[in-house]
């Protein structure tokens, strides 16, 4: 073999060497495949377990974090993104009847009792609330009922029991303590307890308030199904296009989710701000 046909031949193995590489390397990017989870908030480690389950298949949630619950459900009804886990079937409901989202959930996540934190500069205990204290509540509607709910549970306020799990100021019927109710948007609550007696704030906010559910908060919502017939609409849920709810990918990515690893981690991470509310989910112990 001469110089030039040896030449020739180095250069043609380098140019197979090099496209097997690309053909290796673009197989590999093919292989991952990518799903855009929009979340609310930063309470986000659970989705660390479920990424390294799905590590074996070769799927990985790409949590795309949004700041109020408005825009979630816009994103994943506009193509945005691929899924959402975020809210709880009542809140679900009321946004695809007000906006005509073709949305539906897929797979049921946790369930987080909203509580009443209180501002211990002012009220230790839910005795102390008087006449003319301020209560912070969610400002959208159906946290805003859920809050008004809790109120009532808690011997506030007396609500008319015919707007369901909806109600509005409008529909209280008797304060049984003269308080003021403050509606804010659900993320700022926490923010807010410095100039109010108590907030209403949901799991996720309290722990990133750095609120202890049980140590700071006075009052929680009770999650007994035998005796609040509204909890099954609380449950947190992933949700999916109509279109996309038998995709193989997303199916797997709820079943990753609705595991005892993913629950161990729910419980360790949030100090009990979040429960498990999946079907089977009762029977781990942690």
């Amino acid at each position: 073999m001469n110089k030039r046909t040896f030449l020739k031949s180095l250069t043609a193995l380098g140019c197979t060497a090099a496209f097997s590489l690309g053909l290796v390397s673009n197989t590999s990017a093919q292989e991952i495949r990518e799903v855009k989870v929009g979340v609310v908030g930063d309470y986000v480690a659970h989705w660390e377990t479920v990424n390294e389950l799905l590590a074996p298949e070769n799927i990985h949630v790409k949590l795309i974090k949004y700041s109020d619950y408005a825009t979630p459900n816009r994103a994943l009804a506009d193509g945005e993104i691929d899924l959402n886990a975020f809210q709880h079937k009542a809140f679900l409901a009321n946004d695809i009847e007000r906006n005509g989202y073709k949305i539906t959930a897929i797979g049921d996540t946790i369930v987080t009792p909203l509580r009443i934190y209180n501002n211990k500069e002012k009220i230790q205990s839910l005795k102390d609330i008087k006449d003319g204290d301020i209560i912070a509540i969610p400002s959208d509607l159906t946290n805003g009922g859920r809050a008004l709910k809790l109120l009532e549970a808690a011997g506030l306020i007396k609500v008319d029991p015919a707007k369901g799990y909806v109600p509005t100021k409008l529909d209280i019927t008797e304060y049984k303590v003269k308080i003021k109710i403050r509606e804010a948007e659900s993320g700022i609550l926490a923010r807010l307890l410095p100039d109010v007696a108590a907030a209403v704030i949901n799991g996720g906010n309290a722990f990133i308030a750095g609120l202890d559910a049980t140590t700071d908060a006075i009052f929680s919502e009770d999650l007994n199904p035998q005796t609040n017939p509204q909890v099954a609409q609380l449950v947190n849920v992933i949700v999916a296009r109509e279109a996309d709810k038998d995709d193989p990918v997303y199916q797997k990515v709820v079943k990753a989710h609705q595991t005892q690893e993913t629950a161990a981690t729910l419980m360790k991470a949030y100090k009990g701000a979040y429960t498990p509310a999946w079907e089977g989910a009762e029977k781990y112990t942690y």
